[in-house]
C-alpha cells in the first residue's frame, strides 16, 4: 500500500485554533458550550457544573424527549454519568475517550466541573431555535 492508500480526507491548509478564543459561545443552566471552527469540521469544549444534567439544562432548549446528537468525546475533567434511553449506563472519567449513540441523558457525578472536548455533535447542541 501506498501513503495516498490511507489518506480518507484532503487536507487543504494547515490552521491552528484555541479554545480561548471560541468562534461561539453557547451558555445554559449550569454549563457553557465553546466552539471552534477548524478545517471544515466544528470542535467544541463543554464546561459541566456540579448539578448540570441534560434533562433539566439542554432538553428544554432540545425539545426532544433525550439527547439526539452523537458525541466522539475526549474527557479532561471530572466525572459524566451517561444513561442510553434502554438503559445501559456509562461513566466517563478523566483520560477517557467515549463514542455515544443519539438517545441518552447525561449528568455530573460528585463535586468537580465535567470539561471534555466533543469532535462530532455540537453543531447544533444547546442551540436556541
Amino acid at each position: 500500500m501506498n501513503a495516498n492508500q490511507y489518506a480518507t480526507t484532503a487536507v487543504e491548509s494547515t490552521e491552528t485554533k484555541c479554545f480561548d478564543h471560541p468562534d461561539e459561545v453557547r451558555q445554559f443552566p449550569k454549563g457553557k458550550l465553546e466552539l471552534v471552527k477548524i478545517g471544515g469540521a466544528t470542535v467544541g469544549r463543554a464546561t459541566l457544573q456540579p448539578g448540570w444534567r441534560w434533562a433539566s439544562s439542554v432538553q428544554p432548549i432540545a425539545k426532544t424527549h433525550s439527547c439526539e446528537a452523537p458525541h466522539f468525546q475526549y474527557h479532561v475533567s471530572g466525572v459524566l454519568m451517561i444513561r442510553m434511553d434502554d438503559g445501559t449506563e456509562i461513566k466517563c472519567k478523566p483520560g477517557d475517550v467515549s463514542l455515544v449513540a443519539p438517545g441518552h441523558d447525561a449528568w455530573v457525578v460528585g463535586d468537580e466541573p465535567v470539561v471534555l472536548v466533543d469532535f462530532q455533535g455540537m453543531i447544533d447542541y444547546a442551540k436556541s431555535l
